[in-house]
């Protein structure tokens, strides 16, 4: 069992690197296409926290 954990780790270890890696490539090569990324992700973030500013809002207003 503990060599599973330690494959899984190393797993996890491995695709952070490629995560890594791949951003980089994209940031060096295209940067304009880069920042269009990071905003839509901001974005999207924005979105999903108004969205749960809304939902709880709706619940302390009685769930109406």
């Amino acid at each position: 069992m503990a060599g599973e954990a330690a494959v899984a780790v190393n797993a996890k270890k491995i695709a952070v690197y490629v995560l890594v890696v791949f951003v980089l490539y994209v940031i060096i090569t295209d940067p304009a296409k880069a920042a269009d990324y990071v905003q839509i992700g901001f974005e999207g973030i924005s979105d999903a926290a108004k969205a749960v500013g809304e939902f709880f809002t709706w619940l302390a207003d009685g769930a109406k």
